[in-house]
Parts: structure tokens; sequence; C-alpha cells
């Protein structure tokens, strides 16, 4: 039996991967990083609300070292989590809700 050709394989792994979404999708099934940031939001916010300045910033140290070792630099880690800490302090959801799950009858509404 003769190989798939690298162009079958990619395509038939495209079409895989659109059918594991579309039915996540219709499940509603939030995926790894609608789940990462939900937990991000909660424990900054919560952080900034207990005013818990030490905490926060040994959090945002061993994040961005993390980032630093996936060879992120360090600079620019450090500024975006400090724009995320200071979206996130206001307390308010940073989110865009998600319409095609709140209506899925309907995908195209705004509202």
């Amino acid at each position: 039996m003769a190989r798939k050709s690298e162009e079958v394989r990619n395509r038939e792994q495209r079409e895989r991967q659109q059918k594991l979404r579309d039915a996540d999708r219709k499940a509603k099934r939030p995926d790894r990083d609608d789940v990462a940031r939900t937990a991000l939001f909660m424990t900054i916010s919560s952080m900034a609300a207990r005013d818990a300045k030490e905490v926060l910033e040994d959090f945002q140290d061993r994040v961005v070292r993390m980032l630093v070792e996936q060879g992120f630099d360090e600079r620019e880690s450090d500024i975006v989590f400090e724009e995320l800490v200071a979206k996130y302090r206001t307390g308010g959801w940073p989110f865009r809700r998600k319409l095609h799950l709140l209506h899925p009858e309907d995908p195209g509404r705004d509202a």
C-alpha cells in the first residue's frame, strides 16, 4: 500500500481538526486557552482586589521566568504581564462574549 502524500495527510489532518473544533463548539466546550485566560483573570484580579502586591509580584516573576525559559524576551514579558494586571485590576470582565455560544441557532447575531 502506497503512503499518502504529504498534501493528502495535511488535508485530512485539517479536516479532522475542523471536525473536532466544530464538535467542541456545538458542545460549548471551552478550549485550553479559554480556561487559561479565565484562570489568569481570576488570579490577577483576586490578588489586585486584596492589594496583595508582594504575592502578585512573586507570581509575575515566576510567570516571566517561565516565559523566558521558553525563549521570550524578559522585558517584553514583564510589559505584557503588567498590561494584563492594569487591565484586570478594574475587576470588570475583560473578555468578549462568545455570541456563537449564547445564540447557537443564530451565529451571526450581534446581541
